[in-house]
């Protein structure tokens, strides 16, 4: 049976760079996750672990996106030694 994903599309835009001039790259791209990221969102936005919605929503999209790469890239030599304390961190963070 094949495992069931949520899809998502992310739309990035350069706005300004730190040279003071206007951002003019554009990103998009597709994506799945096996966690409904929006659900995601709002719980680390309730849990108060940062001083502002804004810095939430980028730690817990981050944190998905590299997750769900290590996941589904279990076998890349790339993630062998990140893998136990990313597995670590994960059971902290469940735990606040």
């Amino acid at each position: 049976m094949e495992k069931r994903n949520n899809h998502y599309q992310l739309d990035l835009r350069e706005v300004s760079l730190k040279d003071g001039t206007e951002g003019s790259k554009k990103l998009s791209f597709t994506f799945s996750n096996h966690d409904d990221l929006f659900e995601i969102f709002e719980r680390v936005k309730t849990k108060n672990i940062f001083d502002d919605e804004q810095t939430a929503h980028e730690f817990a999209l981050g944190l998905k996106l590299f997750t769900e790469v290590m996941i589904t890239q279990k076998g890349h030599p790339l993630f062998e030694e990140l893998r136990p304390s990313i597995g670590q961190f994960m059971k902290k963070l469940k735990s606040i």
